[in-house]
């Protein structure tokens, strides 16, 4: 990976536009963004046409200024031991704003919200993508397919792949446990602490922030390039308290939009680095707890990691517009929304389609199968949560029939490949195959 080409000194470009007698051109024609809303780093705007009569350089300049003139100072420093900024142009305004809309399921429809919150499944979806997602993001190599099973079984993982994405299912499920919580270091240990369990060279390592006595981690694109050399070890404490206490909202910054200060503890987390490994899926499993923390309960369904792994490089590159540009933290928030609100879309997109497929089913085997009304409304129901169980004795009571005929209905189900059968205790227990909507197209075949 090749690093963006830092901007032109500010006071070169001061010293050239003063001797040329443009200072005020460029002041009259400065904006934050380009003429389509995009906030544009230097090296960007060299591979597009300035605004009529500036150059490039001047262009920068007029930016520059007018970013700098409403960005504010966040409480978290680079390494230099400057803040870092953040200008809350049109652009962020607007996306969080359709987020607000989406991710608190105001404008959900009806039958979607139903859906969604009435069964696990798609909760159980969500985070069986994300641990994959997140997990190879890290370098895990386990194909989807092996990870579907290996979290659907719960057997014991084979390789360190599997017990990576293992471990991030489970972090996930602990930043939803902390969703009610304030922030501490001691959580972000823990949760460094699931996320690395059985994965480390030196266990040591799990739930432990790098000390001086280590050797200090960098960051290493895949063909070698060096990206980014994080703070040394002996600031990590303090510096991990500071990230809890904004994440809090506990230094006195002012209002930050919750899905900004979600995605600056994300930024936060990462550009410090403070562990061994993990340090990526930590951050990440730390974004879901602030968007959870802060109501967004539509983000316990998305898969942010699935849109990250299509484009890792595009992820890569938000962190080293930040740190060419002056620490300029604008390009990974506006990188990161963008990323949100196309989890959402995926996720709404999803739905729709196993809604409307469902319905589809229901029709079809409504108007051409000889299925009873019992057995109908027990392939309903599956449809909707294919996690469901049934059993004889429980469909005895629903339907209100004896055991002799709720145990024919599920047998049968069973003998037209509708449903397993499994002997837990003394009881059977059915239920519905991965593959029943395919099943029941082919129902009179």
């Amino acid at each position: 990976m090749r690093i963006p080409e830092a901007p032109p000194e500010l006071n070169d470009l001061f010293a050239e536009a003063s001797e040329s007698g443009d200072l005020g051109r460029i002041f009259l024609a400065n904006r934050p963004v380009d003429y389509k809303g995009r906030y544009l780093h230097w090296e960007d705007m060299l591979n597009r046409n300035p605004p009529e009569g500036l150059s490039h350089r001047e262009w920068w300049l007029g930016t520059t200024l007018a970013r700098r003139s409403i960005a504010r100072a966040l409480p978290i420093h680079a390494v230099d031991g400057r803040p870092f900024q953040f200008s809350n142009v049109d652009t962020i305004h607007e996306l969080v704003h359709r987020i607000d809309q989406q991710a608190s399921g105001q404008i959900l429809a009806d039958d979607v919200v139903t859906n969604l919150r009435s069964s696990d499944r798609y909760l159980v979806s969500s985070l069986v993508e994300e641990a994959i997602t997140s997990s190879q993001l890290e370098g895990a190599s386990t194909t989807r397919r092996v990870a579907k099973e290996l979290l659907a079984t719960g057997r014991k993982p084979r390789d360190r792949s599997e017990q990576m994405i293992v471990n991030n299912f489970r972090a996930m499920t602990a930043a939803q446990e902390l969703e009610d919580q304030e922030l501490t270091a001691a959580e972000v240990l823990d949760l460094h602490r699931i996320v690395t369990q059985d994965t480390l060279d030196g266990p040591s390592g799990a739930g432990s922030l790098q000390s001086t006595d280590d050797e200090r981690i960098a960051v290493y694109w895949h063909d070698g390039t060096l990206l980014h050399r994080p703070p040394p070890a002996i600031e990590l404490p303090q510096r991990l308290e500071t990230i809890c206490k904004f994440a809090n909202g506990q230094l006195g910054e002012g209002f930050i939009h919750p899905v900004v200060r979600a995605i600056i503890v994300h930024f936060a987390i990462g550009y410090d680095h403070p562990f061994v490994d993990g340090n990526g899926r930590t951050a990440r499993a730390l974004f879901y707890w602030a968007m959870l923390h802060d109501g967004y309960w539509l983000t316990r369904y998305l898969s942010v990691s699935s849109i990250l792994r299509k484009a890792p490089a595009k992820y890569a590159r938000s962190y080293l517009l930040t740190e060419t540009d002056n620490n300029d933290i604008t390009y990974f928030v506006i990188y990161q929304l963008q990323v949100i609100e196309q989890a959402i879309r995926s996720l709404y997109a999803y739905l729709s389609r196993k809604i409307a497929e469902t319905r589809d089913i229901e029709a079809l085997i409504h108007g051409s199968s000889d299925l009873n009304h019992r057995q109908l409304l027990i392939i309903r129901d599956a449809l909707r949560d294919s996690s469901e169980s049934f059993t004889i004795s429980a469909q005895a009571r629903r339907h209100r029939v004896v055991y002799e005929s709720a145990r024919a209905d599920l047998l049968d189900l069973e003998r037209r490949g509708l449903m397993t059968k499994q002997k837990i205790g003394k009881k059977y227990v059915f239920r519905c195959p991965p593959d029943l909507p395919d099943r029941l197209r082919h129902l009179g075949d």
